[in-house]
C-alpha cells in the first residue's frame, strides 16, 4: 500500500513541477513582452529628453517607487532593456517568439556575446528547443554551435529521401567538441570511447536534442561472427537507428565501407517497419573531404563523417537539464 501510494504521489509531484514550469513559463513571455514595450517607449521618448537629465535614472527611481514588488527595473537594467530592444528592432516589429520564450538572464548573455540577428535568434531558438541552461548557452555560443551546425560531410541527399535527408543533414555537426572529456590529445579510441559513455549526459548535449543511447559496443551476430557497434542511438525525431564508429586517426576510405555494412545488419536485425533507414557517423580526428567525398559517393547507407575535437574542459558547473522552477523564476527578473 505504501509502496503503491509512494509511486501515485510521485507522479502527482511531477505533474506538479510541470505545472509550475509552465506558469513560470508564461511569466516570462509576459515580462520579455513587458520589456519589449518599455524598450520601444524608452527608445520613441528618449529624443524628447537629454541624457544628461538622467533620464533612465528618473525613470529607474519612479518605476521602482510605484512597483516595489517588481525587480528589474534598475538604471542599468533599463539601459539594457533599450540596447536590447534597439538590437532585435531592426529586423523584427514584435518580440520575436523565439526570443520571448527565454528567461531575461538568456537575453543579456545573447546580445552581450552575439552582433548578427540572424545569429541571435539561431541561438534562442537552439537554448529553446534543446532546454539549454544559461552555462550551456555560454559554452555553445563560445564554441561557435552555429558554425558547426549541419556541416558534416554527408550523402545524405542521395541516400535519404527528403525532408529526411534535411533533418539529418541539421542533426549532424562538424566538428564535434568532446572538451568535457579532460583526455589529452593522444587517448586512443576506447579510451575515449569509454569516456563518452561515462559521460552520457555530456555527450548527448554535443550530439543534439533527439538521441536516445542505446549502448556501447552493441552486439550484431551476423553469420558465424559476432561484430560489435561502437555506440548504437535512436533519434527519436528522425524515427531512425544511428550507429557511431568512433576513430582516434585520420579517415581512411574502408571505415566507410565497414560503417555502410553495419548500417546493412542494423536495418535487417533491428529496423521497424516503420522506421527509417539507419544512419551512420564516423567520427575521426581528421578528415580529408576529397577522400570523404569519394569514398561516400557510391555508398547505399546514408552517412556522415565528422571530425571531433579534444580541447579545454568544459566547466564543471554546464548543466543538460531543464532549470529549475526556482532557477527559472529567478531569471525573470535576473
Amino acid at each position: 500500500m505504501k509502496k503503491d501510494y509512494a509511486v501515485w504521489f510521485a507522479e502527482i509531484k511531477r505533474k506538479v513541477q510541470l505545472a509550475q514550469l509552465k506558469a513560470a513559463a508564461s511569466i516570462n513571455t509576459v515580462l520579455i513582452e513587458l520589456y519589449w514595450d518599455l524598450g520601444k517607449e524608452i527608445v520613441t521618448r528618449e529624443t524628447e529628453f537629454k541624457w544628461g537629465d538622467n533620464f533612465l535614472l528618473q525613470l529607474s527611481i519612479d518605476l521602482k517607487s510605484n512597483f516595489p514588488q517588481i525587480n528589474g527595473f534598475s538604471r542599468r537594467n533599463l539601459y539594457t532593456i533599450r540596447q536590447w530592444y534597439l538590437f532585435f528592432s531592426q529586423k523584427f516589429p514584435f518580440v520575436p517568439q523565439a526570443v520571448a520564450q527565454l528567461p531575461w538572464s538568456y537575453q543579456r548573455l545573447i546580445i552581450s556575446k552575439i552582433k548578427d540577428i540572424e545569429i541571435a535568434i539561431l541561438y534562442a531558438h537552439a537554448s529553446h528547443k534543446n532546454h539549454w541552461s544559461r552555462d550551456t548557452l555560454e559554452v555553445n555560443i563560445k564554441g561557435n554551435y552555429h558554425l558547426r551546425l549541419g556541416k558534416s560531410d554527408h550523402n545524405f541527399e542521395i541516400t535519404l529521401p527528403k525532408p529526411q535527408s534535411d533533418l539529418a543533414s541539421e542533426s549532424i555537426k562538424d566538428p564535434y567538441h568532446f572538451d568535457f572529456l579532460g583526455l589529452e590529445e593522444d587517448a586512443q579510441e576506447r579510451e575515449i570511447e569509454h569516456t563518452l559513455t561515462q559521460k552520457i549526459t555530456d555527450f548527448m548535449l554535443e550530439l543534439g536534442k533527439g538521441f536516445a543511447f542505446v549502448g556501447r559496443q552493441y552486439r550484431l551476430e551476423i553469420g558465424d561472427s559476432d561484430y560489435f557497434l561502437d555506440l548504437l542511438f535512436y533519434h527519436l525525431h528522425l524515427r531512425c537507428y544511428v550507429v557511431i564508429e568512433l576513430k582516434a586517426g585520420k579517415f581512411r576510405p574502408e571505415y566507410a565501407g565497414k560503417l555502410n555494412f553495419y548500417l546493412s545488419a542494423v536495418d535487417t536485425q533491428l529496423r521497424h517497419q516503420m522506421d527509417f533507414p539507419s544512419i551512420g557517423i564516423l567520427l575521426c580526428r581528421t578528415k580529408d573531404k576529397i577522400e570523404v567525398e569519394y569514398a561516400l559517393r557510391d555508398m547505399n547507407k546514408p552517412i556522415g563523417v565528422s571530425a571531433f575535437e579534444l580541447s579545454e574542459i568544459i566547466p564543471d558547473e554546464l548543466k543538460t537539464q531543464l532549470p529549475t522552477v526556482e532557477e527559472m523564476e529567478r531569471s525573470l527578473i535576473d
